[in-house]
Order: C-alpha cells, then sequence, then structure tokens
C-alpha cells in the first residue's frame, strides 16, 4: 500500500474525531458535524485509500449518529430518481458492448472521414466522442486504442522505422482518442458522471429541472468546439505530420469491420432500443405537451430501455435475451453509490446551514461576479487533475450553489460551466481514466501530455467563462 494512502487511511477518521470535538463552534453544532464528515470524505477521496464508492457511504452512516438527518432521509438520497437515470444509462450502454455495436459504429465513422493522416486522427477523435456521448469515456477508450495501436503498427514495421512523423501521428492519435472521451461525455446528461450530480443536485436540493434535450443544446455544442480545438492543437501545431503518407490504415479499418461480420439481429434490435430511447429522451417536452397525463421523465424513459433491454426476447424459444442479470456483474455499481453520496453530502450542507452561510458571506462582499466565476471554473478544471472529478463536484457543487445564491445570480449560470469544467482534464495521465490508458500504452510520455494539456486547460477556462457570460444567459 502506497505512503499517501496509508496516510490519508488514518488521516480520515483523525481529522473527522478533532473537528467534531472541538471546543469552538465553527457554524453550528450541525454544521461542523458536516464539515468533519465531508473532510473525511474528502481525505479519502484525494488519497484514495480506500475505494471512491465506499467513501460515499460514510454519510448513510455518520449523518444519522451525529443527528445531522435522520437514516431514512440519507437513504433516499442513495435512491434518488437521477441514479435510476444512471442506471438505464449503464445497462444500455453494457447492451452496446455486449453485441459489439458500439465497434461497430466507431469502425464505420473513421472509415467515413477518410484514411489519410489527418483524417485517421479526426476519425478516431469523433468516433470516441461520439462513443463517449453514450457509454462510458474508459470503455470508449478501450475500445478505440487496439485499433489505433494497429494503425500505429504499421507504421512502427514500415521501411523507413519510426519517424518523426510517425512519432508525431501516434502522439496525435493517442491523445486525441484521451481527448475526445473526456470532452465527448459533456454532451449528454448520461456522458459523464459530474453531469448527473449537477442534475440530481439541481432536482434534489433546489427543485429545478434540466431535461436530456436542454443539457444537449449547452453541451453538444461545447464539445465540438473544444473537440475541434483540441484536433487544431495536436495535428497543425504540437504534432504536425507534414511528410507522412500511407494509406494502409484503409486496410486496418476494413480488416476490424470483416471482423466483426454482418450485421446481427441483436445488434439491430440493440439498436432499435437505443434509437427510440434517444428519440425520447430529445423530443420528452414536446410528447408532453401533446400528452399531459403521460408526465415522461428522463429517469423513466431510462428505466423503459434498460426494461426492454432485460425483457424483448431475441429468441423466445431458446430463452435469449439481449442482457441477463448476470450482466450487470459487469455495470458500475460504484459510480450509482458516489451518485447517492455525493448528493446527501449536498443535503447535510443544505441542512445544517453551510450553503446559507456561504451565500450570506459572499452577499456582504464586494466580489465581482465574473472574476468568482472564472476563479471557480479554474479551481474545479485544475483540481481534477489530481481527484476524482465525480467526487470534486459532489464536494464543490453545494458550495457553488451557495455562492451563486450569495452573488444573486441563477444557481444554473455558475454551476453549469463550474460542473462542465470537471471533465476537462488534460493535463496529466492521473486525471482521467483514457488519459491513463492511452498512456499506459507507451506511446505518450507525462511531459508531452502535460504541454498539449496545459495548452487545451487554459482553452477550455476561456470557453467556459465565455459560456458564463453570454452563451448560458441566453438557454436558460
Amino acid at each position: 500500500m502506497e505512503l499517501s494512502k496509508k496516510l490519508g487511511l488514518l488521516l480520515g477518521p483523525i481529522v473527522f474525531l478533532i473537528l467534531v470535538n472541538l471546543p469552538v463552534q465553527l457554524v453550528s453544532e450541525q454544521g461542523d458535524a458536516v464539515i468533519a464528515v465531508a473532510s473525511w470524505m474528502l481525505i479519502w477521496w484525494i488519497t484514495e485509500a480506500v475505494s471512491i464508492s465506499v467513501t460515499a457511504l460514510l454519510p448513510l452512516l455518520l449523518f444519522p449518529l451525529l443527528k445531522i438527518i435522520p437514516i431514512a432521509e440519507v437513504g433516499a438520497n442513495y435512491g434518488s430518481p437521477i441514479i435510476f437515470l444512471f442506471f438505464g444509462g449503464f445497462v444500455m450502454a453494457l447492451a452496446l458492448e455486449k453485441v459489439n455495436l458500439h465497434k461497430r459504429i466507431a469502425l464505420n465513422i473513421i472509415k467515413l472521414t477518410g484514411t489519410t493522416p489527418n483524417k485517421v486522427v479526426l476519425g478516431f477523435m469523433i468516433a470516441t466522442a461520439s462513443l463517449s456521448m453514450w457509454i462510458s469515456n474508459t470503455a470508449s477508450t478501450v475500445v478505440m486504442l487496439p485499433i489505433a495501436l494497429s494503425v500505429i503498427n504499421l507504421l512502427v514495421n514500415d521501411e523507413d522505422g519510426f519517424t518523426k512523423s510517425d512519432q508525431n501521428f501516434a502522439l496525435s492519435v493517442m491523445l486525441g482518442i484521451a481527448f475526445s472521451a473526456n470532452a465527448g461525455g459533456i454532451a449528454t446528461v448520461i456522458g459523464t458522471p459530474p453531469n448527473s450530480v449537477l442534475i440530481g443536485l439541481l432536482e434534489n436540493e433546489y427543485n429545478i429541472q434540466i431535461s436530456f434535450l436542454k443539457w444537449m443544446t449547452i453541451g453538444l455544442p461545447f464539445a465540438i468546439v473544444m473537440i475541434t480545438i483540441t484536433y487544431f492543437v495536436l495535428v497543425k501545431w504540437m504534432f504536425p505530420n507534414k511528410d507522412l503518407k500511407f494509406n494502409a490504415s484503409k486496410e486496418v479499418i476494413h480488416t476490424e469491420l470483416k471482423k466483426l461480420g454482418s450485421t446481427s439481429g441483436k445488434e439491430k434490435m440493440v439498436l432499435v432500443i437505443f434509437a427510440v430511447t434517444v428519440f425520447l429522451w430529445i423530443f420528452r417536452t414536446l410528447i408532453n405537451t401533446i400528452f399531459p397525463t403521460l408526465g415522461l421523465s428522463d429517469t423513466m424513459i431510462s428505466i423503459f430501455a434498460a426494461i426492454a433491454l432485460f425483457s424483448i426476447p431475441y429468441n423466445i424459444k431458446k430463452g435469449d435475451f439481449i442482457i441477463q442479470w448476470k450482466d450487470t456483474s459487469k455495470l458500475a455499481w460504484g459510480i450509482l453509490i458516489l451518485f447517492g453520496g455525493g448528493l446527501a453530502l449536498a443535503k447535510g450542507m443544505s441542512t445544517s446551514g453551510i450553503v446559507d452561510l456561504v451565500s450570506s458571506a459572499i452577499a456582504s462582499s464586494e466580489i465581482s461576479i465574473l472574476f468568482t466565476a472564472a476563479l471557480l471554473i479554474i479551481l474545479m478544471l485544475f483540481m481534477t487533475e489530481l481527484m476524482s472529478n465525480v467526487a470534486l463536484v459532489a464536494v464543490l457543487a453545494p458550495v457553488v450553489a451557495g455562492i451563486a445564491i450569495g452573488l444573486e445570480i441563477p444557481l444554473l449560470y455558475l454551476l453549469i460551466p463550474v460542473t462542465m469544467a470537471s471533465s476537462c482534464a488534460f493535463m496529466l495521465p492521473m486525471a482521467t481514466p483514457p488519459n491513463a490508458i492511452v498512456f499506459a500504452s507507451g506511446y505518450v510520455k507525462v511531459p508531452q501530455m502535460a504541454r498539449v494539456g496545459i495548452v487545451l486547460n487554459l482553452i477550455a477556462v476561456a470557453l467556459l467563462i465565455l459560456v458564463f457570460q453570454f452563451v448560458i444567459p441566453l438557454l436558460f
């Protein structure tokens, strides 16, 4: 066990006990207890002394013990509708992966973009981002990596060896996959967990709902702009491959598609359910207007997709279903618990008056709104390089909500760009699973990732400040 984990394991409960037994009150009896629990969780989340999902269970034990919130109320956060929205999304992603439909979609996107070096990079980036909108960014990176390695190996083994242009191409492909996986998830509510933590906080604490389509109106354009900028930074500025010419990549894509064979019946079934689900998510508001008694929600649509995948038989005689319960052993259950822990922590902060205290302090200061927004975006973006973005949003989002109330601006104006910033970690391998996966390929060194990453981080900050200042007021 690493020293940092050992220290974190001991430090978490020690700091908690010190804060709980302080002779002076910082906020209030309840508020101090919540700060103590939050500190323990934060230390374990940062050091990863135990699984971040196990850490998320602490409010379930400590909030009732410390008389902050009764256990029934704490437990309700772990069964919030937003958790079932993500559960349905996970099941749908599981089905896409099980029938290999995600790989077929990715290969066909690469095939469409072309097979010249820069077009190959673009194809990998578009394919990865498209997958990350619907399945986890880890899964989308894992799918793309072997295909990318096959293309790069053609350059390693060609007549002139692995030249500087070849290396630049390999770097562009690898970093393009990682960064597109990170940015692609921003486009949809289910694309990346921080989005869902925010949606859950807004619904649970402030009765504010953001529909699937409404989120896409801001998330998708931002993801497209960020990925486009990333592409040009990689292939035109940082790692140009001017002299590189090869067409063998076309053969690799063709071979990979040939391995998959023709589209199976199961793939077609999953595609139909997937298409119907996305259609319902996008047109839910219109459907509810036409049929007001229906009351469809994004969570209901997500659960419909999950039930359909479990219960519509592919072959009724053989009892062959697309997804069976045993397949859920691959489901990211820990993330669902993490959501619950985040929502419980937010509830504790709200109930104990911490959010009110933050908002009062901000209201009494003469701080600039734009400066505050920029500072929070920078803080979130660079902190997420070092710790889980879900855990970070779970801790900081309630505080940011308090700041927005203090500044007397709508919560969404501040919370949306700050949450989006948590998915823009491009600098370090440990920042996100996609970064770590491509780093493990051996084609990317830390200084190379950091050099591109710092540029993209700063561009992301600038874009998010523009989103805060000009875009969100138009949409919300």
